[in-house]
């Protein structure tokens, strides 16, 4: 399944997480792998406010691989459906593991990119929190 999520950067964890994308350590030891660097890639600032991008996970509860990875940097504000689920291959049984190269997303991916900055851009520029 893919969720969108909407989280704000925990006080004092900018530095942090900056240096964990840097050295490519962020989610390091998680069965999911680069998704976090591609997540964090594709994440968006928005209205100065949080951060925003679509995850892939295909945990029984959303996030729950994920959710350790991503608490020590951010607390969250929202986690929902990126999309129904009863279109989603995986989770309608259709095809198992469909999420990694499905498209589903496509539109709301190029929607976020149109909103607010990036956000990994305005972190490594130590900006995120102004």
């Amino acid at each position: 399944m893919r969720y969108l999520v909407k989280a704000r950067v925990k006080p004092n964890q900018e530095t942090p997480l900056r240096e964990a994308i840097e050295a490519k350590t962020l989610g390091e030891g998680s069965v999911a792998g680069s998704e976090y660097l591609r997540n964090m890639a594709a994440a968006r600032w928005i209205n100065h406010d949080y951060a925003t991008w679509v995850e892939v996970c295909y945990c029984a509860s959303p996030l729950e691989e994920e959710r350790p990875y991503w608490e020590e940097y951010f607390d969250f504000i929202s986690v929902m459906d990126a999309h129904s689920r009863r279109n989603c291959r995986h989770e309608n049984g259709t095809e198992s593991w469909a999420c990694s190269d499905c498209d589903c997303t496509a539109r709301l991916d190029q929607r976020l990119q149109n909103k607010g900055q990036s956000f990994l851009d305005l972190l490594t520029q130590g900006q995120q929190s102004k």
